[in-house]
């Protein structure tokens, strides 16, 4: 009878430290339905430890999938998406860290910059803001950012 016993305690230990094991801090991925859904194999935003790492975000309308046509009105839309992916996470820009603009042309740099700085405050995240060649579905501005976690 002891050795069924101790065989049961052992094993229902076992099974609490797989418990406690399987349980602990990994990779979450967050979608909202607020931001356009991802067009390709990737997260809106992928927890891991204290940050959470948001995909680029182009200005797609989330309800009609369109662009606006200009570089402010798109890099509008995309802090609106990012406004919503970081909501879902239970953040705001306030927790912002660090961003990461694309633009397809460096002459919307003012454009872009006047929008960006609607939505930011002091101290402002670290950032890059680089030209690239082209943006999925002909967007002029995508933004990404990393956010920390409360």
């Amino acid at each position: 009878m002891i050795p069924v016993l101790v065989f049961a305690c052992g094993l229902l230990a076992g099974f609490g430290v797989y418990a406690v094991l399987s349980s602990a801090p990994g990779e979450t991925a967050l979608y909202t339905a607020n931001a356009p859904e991802p067009i390709g194999p990737y997260s809106q935003a992928v927890q891991s430890g204290d940050y959470l790492f948001i995909s680029g975000q182009i200005g797609l309308d989330p309800v009609t999938g369109n662009l606006s046509g200009t570089a402010a009105g798109e890099a509008r839309q995309a802090m609106e998406n990012l406004r919503a992916v970081l909501a879902e996470g239970g953040l705001d820009f306030s927790d912002v860290v660090q961003t990461r603009i694309y633009l397809t042309d460096l002459a919307d740099f003012n454009a872009v910059n006047a929008v960006y700085a609607g939505y930011l405050q002091e101290p402002y995240p670290a950032r890059a803001t680089v030209q690239v060649a082209a943006l999925p579905k002909g967007a002029r501005v995508e933004i990404e950012m990393i956010a920390s976690v409360r």
